[in-house]
């Protein structure tokens, strides 16, 4: 009876054992097994076996990660003091140097992802993080994917989401937009006034060439006047009438 419950022990646990090391590694995932403390390789996707006791798993997810960098303070090249955060996109593309090269690959990424953007958007201007985004971007994916390339991380894309300026920057930036606005409408106004006085120029030469002309226009001015039924009536008197009357005078 011993020897009976002794083997049934025995094969209960040898039965745990092997169904207890059966593993199903979806397709999007990869297991990296250490054997005894050793790599050993990455496994997946699909049913694999792990050694109890003997081996041990670690399970990756391949698929991009999002990683949302929190607000940081900025001080600018111009000494402006803003508030900037980033969002990093990044994916597992060696899973056993994720797991050996670096002890918490997002962690890791994401302390670095937060002192690239500090350093990187501290070199420059104001105006350059505003209008140079693009760039700016570009060049924290570029910084980050070489730092991450050993980790067996690959950054895809880098975008800085929001850039909060202080209220008085706010007010300061709001009166140099109106004072830009203000000089084009003088510009405007200014080229339209030269445009017209030419024109004014042309038709005085005009009309000194033909005086009949400044009759006619005497004549399209009273009509244009009658139009709006107006209770005064403007009688405009030709200069050469009273030219002789006023020389006479002298």
């Amino acid at each position: 009876m011993f020897g009976l419950g002794f083997l049934g022990t025995a094969l209960l646990v040898g039965a745990a054992l092997l169904f207890g090391g059966l593993k199903v590694i979806r397709e999007y995932e990869r297991a990296v097994v250490l054997r005894l403390g050793r790599l050993v390789e990455a496994r997946g996707p699909g049913l694999i076996y792990v050694l109890p006791m003997v081996e041990q798993m670690y399970k990756l997810d391949l698929r991009t990660i999002t990683l949302d960098v929190p607000s940081q303070d900025v001080i600018t090249r111009d000494n402006v003091s803003v508030k900037v955060n980033a969002i990093v996109y990044f994916r597992v593309m060696n899973a056993p140097r994720a797991i050996v090269e670096v002890e918490n690959y997002l962690y890791a990424t994401s302390q670095l992802a937060q002192t690239t953007l500090r350093s990187v958007l501290g070199e420059v201007e104001l105006d350059d993080l505003l209008s140079r985004r693009e760039k700016l971007n570009v060049k924290l994916q570029e910084i980050l994917d070489q730092h991450t390339d050993a980790w067996g991380i690959k950054v895809g894309l880098v975008e800085v989401k929001q850039v909060d300026l202080p209220q008085e920057m706010q007010r300061a930036m709001a009166k140099q937009a109106e004072a830009e606005r203000e000089k084009r409408a003088k510009i405007i106004h200014a080229e339209g006034e030269f445009q017209a006085s030419a024109k004014l120029a042309e038709a005085a030469g005009v009309i000194n060439k033909e005086p009949v002309a400044l009759q006619l226009r005497y004549l399209q001015t009273l009509t244009e006047i009658g139009v709006e039924k107006n209770t005064t009536v403007v009688f405009p008197v030709p200069i050469d009438i009273i030219k002789g009357w006023i020389e006479s005078k002298k």
